[in-house]
């Protein structure tokens, strides 16, 4: 390939058909993990459930996926890339339609479990294969445009439930996503034309030398706090707007998504503002603004609380273009990815899993605003952390 291929408009054109075909996979299987959260109400008054039980979906979920993201590799291996993106799209379709026809708790609890291992197998096998289908030059481009999938997911999942809820049950609605997924697993798997290449399974070894650095432990508990900004209060939210705060269920869904919009550009500001400051003194000052006003979700009511809910998303979502950048000048080259393959699994454990449980128990105990008021205290604990990162090469 010749220079002048790098800056080939014509070339970036002819990837994008596999990069919409990852961004699309990759936004239905961040719409599956978290859509129980806007449909919570719903299945909460239908299936009697108490709060602590509403809670413990998202910890069942976080853990299928930390255990599965920690044993990809191993199935990458074997199956090769384009096989566990596959997979993953139509393991995660069945496992939340599973859930949609739960006759119990514990059904629905095991069907959630799948959903959480199932989508868990997408992520380091997505990324292998964008970059490998996109040249060096357009990986920024590339990786930004699949980045807009989880956001979009935060912002519309709560509209789109409750677009379905009008004409389906909140079963139905689990039944008609999961089909989707599994169509487009099943597209994916036929007609992409993606480079597919072996995985690689994890080496014990390769940690050890990172166990022995103090910033990759520090990173861990910053991903966690950030984890606990957008997932661990996404997850709650509508459930105390509604059981606490009285709000309908197409308030509460309505207000999340729109005070998402604003979260949609905050990565491009977050990024210029991270390369005019630093990354430590932006990662301290996001993780302030996320847990201050996390904290105040669970003290303020009525039209104060409107406020704080469109300052907490964009705040939470702006933590993690700089946290990357951030871990990737931690370690070297080589543990890059052993690093992302540890800190991400268990920062979605406790921020994304245990968080909302936690948040769930408080409110089952008539302390859910409290839940909140320490979930925002951890976040922003965390601010303390990036001040004594170091970094391999000055930044």
């Amino acid at each position: 390939m010749n220079h002048t291929d790098l800056h080939d408009p014509e070339k970036f054109r002819s990837q994008l058909l596999p990069l919409f075909f990852l961004t699309s996979i990759f936004f239905l299987n961040f719409t599956i993990r978290i859509i129980i959260s806007p449909l919570l109400p719903t299945i909460s008054e239908d299936m009697g459930l108490t709060r602590d039980q509403a809670g413990s979906f998202f910890l069942i979920s976080a853990s299928g996926y930390f255990i599965a993201l920690l044993c990809s590799g191993f199935v990458s291996s074997r199956l090769l890339h384009k096989r566990t993106i596959a997979l993953a799209a139509m393991g995660s379709g069945l496992a939340v339609m599973a859930a949609g026809l739960s006759p119990n708790l514990m059904a629905m609890r095991l069907g959630l479990f799948g959903v959480g291992m199932a989508s868990a197998l997408y992520l380091p096998s997505g990324i292998a294969v964008l970059t490998s289908s996109t040249d060096t030059r357009n990986w920024g481009k590339a990786i930004g445009i699949h980045e807009l999938a989880p956001n979009l997911s935060f912002l519309l999942t709560p509209i789109i439930c409750e677009g379905l809820l009008l004409w389906l049950s909140w079963r139905n609605v689990l039944l008609f996503v999961g089909m989707a997924s599994i169509l487009l697993g099943l597209s994916f798997y036929k007609f992409s034309t993606v480079k597919d290449f072996k995985g690689e399974a994890p080496h014990l070894k390769a940690f050890l030398p990172l166990a022995a650095t103090p910033s990759f432990w520090m990173m861990m508990a910053l991903f966690t706090a950030g984890v606990t900004g957008t997932l661990g209060v996404y997850s709650m939210l509508p459930l105390y707007l509604v059981k606490e705060h009285g709000l309908l269920q197409t308030e509460a869904n309505t207000l999340m998504t729109l005070s998402r919009m604003f979260t949609l550009p905050m990565p491009f500001i977050v990024g210029w503002l991270s390369d005019r400051f630093g990354l430590k003194p932006v990662l301290a000052v996001v993780l302030i603004i996320t847990g201050l006003s996390t904290l105040l979700i669970g003290v303020f009511t009525g039209s104060f609380l409107t406020v704080i809910i469109f300052i907490q998303p964009p705040a939470s979502v702006s933590f993690f273009p700089p946290a990357f950048a951030a871990l990737s000048l931690i370690g070297s080259r080589e543990t890059r990815n052993i690093m992302v393959s540890f800190t991400i699994p268990i920062a979605f454990l406790i921020g994304g899993g245990l968080v909302p449980n936690l948040i769930g128990i408080f409110g089952e105990n008539d302390f859910f605003p409290l839940g909140f008021m320490l979930a925002g205290g951890f976040i922003m604990a965390g601010a303390a952390f990036p001040a004594f990162l170091k970094f391999r090469e000055a930044h």
